[in-house]
């Protein structure tokens, strides 16, 4: 692809609109990685059930900032929020390790007992999470690039949703049998949280679809990009 090289003022926008776009993204990752044992039921329309953890609902934002990221700043620097995220995750379960570790008071409203019950299972959460999330993110930048490449830039809503639903499903499969492997969830939940999830997250590529010609289209009239043409920031 086509890189344009930035100078001055539109330099430092383009640093400035990173840093944000990976703030959200680490955001989203953490924050999923911390609710997940909370799930809910959804039933749009009368038409299916979900019972999905709320894990799930920050958890498509990753992938539609690492698809805009990977249009406009290219492979390279999508990759680099793959790799923050997943430092953060782990600095993140040092820090509930270290706050599960200490004792709390006798006036503390929440109580050693309740803590763990809440965050007990982070651990678990946290590493399962990764390794897929490791793997589906990598596959999804990969397979968004293929497919960029293979239309000259053109067909923004392939890729999208031909990187997103593909990853997404490797993504839930890996993190339910992961938790199922470790007991976090019963063998018995694995195929219909697996179908819910992944059903789910397939409504949401297809919905996030509008949102990233959007922030495209914002992109390339900020930057005067061609279509294809990406911006390097280093």
């Amino acid at each position: 692809m086509i890189m344009k090289t930035l100078l001055g003022s539109e330099l430092r926008i383009a640093h400035r609109i990173y840093l944000v776009l990976a703030a959200l993204f680490i955001c989203s990752l953490v924050v999923s990685n911390l609710i997940f044992q909370k799930f809910f039921y959804w039933n749009p329309l009368g038409l299916f059930n979900f019972e999905i953890s709320v894990g799930l609902l920050p958890y498509p934002i990753t992938f539609l900032i690492t698809d805009l990221v990977s249009e406009i700043y290219g492979r390279r620097k999508a990759n680099d929020l793959v790799l923050a995220g997943i430092f953060a995750s782990f600095f993140s379960l040092g820090i509930i390790y270290v706050a599960n570790a200490a004792p709390a008071t006798g006036f503390s409203p929440i109580q050693d007992d309740t803590f763990t019950r809440v965050f007990g299972a982070t651990a678990i959460a946290v590493i399962s999470s990764m390794l897929a999330y490791l793997f589906a993110q990598f596959v999804d930048i990969q397979i968004y690039h293929f497919w960029k490449r293979l239309t000259k830039g053109k067909m923004l809503w392939l890729r999208n949703n031909a990187s997103t639903v593909f990853s997404q499903f490797v993504d839930t499969m890996c993190v339910l049998l992961l938790l199922c492997f470790n007991e976090v969830i019963a063998w018995e939940q694995f195929w219909p949280l697996l179908g819910a999830g992944f059903l789910f997250k397939v409504l949401v590529a297809l919905i996030d679809t509008p949102f990233l010609y959007l922030g495209v289209y914002v992109f390339r009239n900020i930057f005067k990009l061609e279509i294809g043409q990406e911006i390097k920031i280093d």
